[in-house]
C-alpha cells in the first residue's frame, strides 16, 4: 500500500456547475498551491458512508497560485466519491495531496491530437491551453452524450475556434478514430482521456496504423467499463475467505476490509501493481485496466483488483506473496 502521500489541509473555495451533472470545485490549500504541469492530478480525502477513502481528480485549466480546480461528475450509480464532493459547500475543510503527473504533455512535437470523451475533458483542457500559448499545431476532438452534458464546451469553443471539433452522441455523431489517426503527420503525438471503450478502440486503431506505441499517451477512468457495476463474489481459498463486492465498492477495498491487503499504487488500473492471479471464475471479467493487452484480457488469468469487476458471478483469486 502507498504510504508516501503527503496530505495538506485545504478548504473549498467557489463551486459552479459547468454542465448539469458536472461541478467545478476550487480547492484552496492553506499554504498555497504547488506548481504543476498539464495532465496532473491530486488525491482528495473523502468520507464514504462514514469511512475515510481517497479519490483522484485531474486538475483543470492553467495553474493558479491560490487554488486547484477540479471537475466532479455526479455518477449514477456511485461509489460515493462524487456524492461526497457534491455535498461540499464553500468553506468546507478537506485534505488533499500535492499534484502528481502520470499523463505528462511532451512539448516540441510537430503535431498533437487531443481526444476527450465525457468527463475525460478535465486534463485535456490544460493541455490545449498550454499548446495554444506555445503556438503549437494541434486539434482537439471532444465527444460527449450531448452538447448540454459537455463540460467546458462553450469556453473551449470560444478559445480554440476551429481547432475544436465536437461530437454529440445523441445527434448520431461519433469520432472516426481511423480517419483521424490517418490524418496525422510523422512524429505526431496523441493524448486521450475518456472511458475504456474509447481507449480500447483507439489502441486497436493505433496498433494497426504501425505508429510508435510511445506516441499514444492516455489516461482513463477508474470506474469505466463495458458493463454497469453489479455485486459479485470473491473467494481467496488460501485464506478461507469469501466476500461479496457491492456495486459501489472495489474489489481492492472489499478485500482490505476483511484483512486481505493487496499491494497497489495508482488505484486507476494504470500501473498493474494490484493484479492478482485468477484461479477460477464464473460470469465474465469486466477488465477496466489499461495494463493488460486484448489477448491477456481474453485469457483472464489476472485481474486488477483496484478497478476490474465480474459480471454475472464471481472469481476465486490467489493474492500470492502479498502481505496480510
Amino acid at each position: 500500500m502507498r504510504a508516501d502521500t503527503a496530505w495538506v489541509d485545504a478548504s473549498i473555495g467557489s463551486v459552479r456547475d459547468v454542465a448539469p451533472s458536472t461541478r467545478q470545485v476550487e480547492i484552496v490549500p492553506g499554504g498555497g498551491t504547488v506548481g504543476w504541469t498539464p495532465g496532473s492530478h491530486i488525491e482528495v480525502a473523502v468520507m464514504i458512508d462514514g469511512r475515510p477513502d481517497t479519490r483522484f481528480y485531474s486538475l483543470v485549466g492553467d495553474p493558479q497560485p491560490t487554488c486547484y480546480r477540479i471537475a466532479v461528475r455526479r455518477e449514477q450509480p456511485t461509489r460515493g466519491g462524487s456524492r461526497y464532493m457534491w455535498s461540499l459547500s464553500p468553506g468546507a475543510r478537506i485534505k488533499v495531496s500535492s499534484p502528481r503527473n502520470l499523463f505528462e504533455l511532451e512539448f516540441g512535437r510537430p503535431e498533437y491530437l487531443l481526444i476527450a470523451g465525457g468527463i475525460g475533458i478535465t486534463p485535456i483542457v490544460g493541455m490545449a491551453l498550454a499548446l495554444m500559448r506555445r503556438a503549437a499545431t494541434f486539434r482537439m476532438l471532444y465527444g460527449c452524450r450531448s452538447r448540454e452534458d459537455a463540460a467546458y464546451l462553450p469556453e473551449l469553443a470560444e478559445r480554440l475556434e476551429n481547432r475544436l471539433t465536437f461530437f454529440a452522441e445523441n445527434e448520431g455523431e461519433r469520432i472516426d478514430l481511423a480517419t483521424e489517426v490517418h490524418r496525422l503527420g510523422p512524429g505526431a503525438q496523441v493524448y486521450v482521456c475518456g472511458p475504456m471503450g474509447l481507449l480500447d478502440a483507439l489502441r486497436r486503431v493505433w496498433a494497426a496504423s504501425g505508429r510508435r506505441p510511445s506516441e499514444l499517451r492516455y489516461e482513463t477512468f477508474a470506474n469505466s467499463g463495458r458493463y454497469a457495476p453489479t455485486p459479485f463474489w470473491v473467494r481467496v481459498p488460501t485464506r478461507g475467505i469469501e466476500i461479496t463486492v457491492p456495486e459501489n465498492k472495489t474489489m481492492l477495498d472489499a478485500l482490505a476490509e476483511v484483512g486481505v491487503e493487496v499491494m497497489f499504487d495508482c488505484r486507476r488500473g494504470e500501473c498493474g501493481l494490484c493484479a492478482v492471479d485468477v484461479i477460477e471464475t464464473t460470469g465474465e471479467i469486466d477488465h477496466r485496466d489499461v495494463v493488460f493487452s486484448d489477448h491477456q484480457k481474453k485469457e483472464s488469468r489476472k485481474i486488477c483488483a483496484c478497478v476490474s469487476r465480474v459480471v454475472g458471478g464471481g472469481v476465486s483469486v490467489d493474492v500470492g506473496f502479498r502481505a496480510d
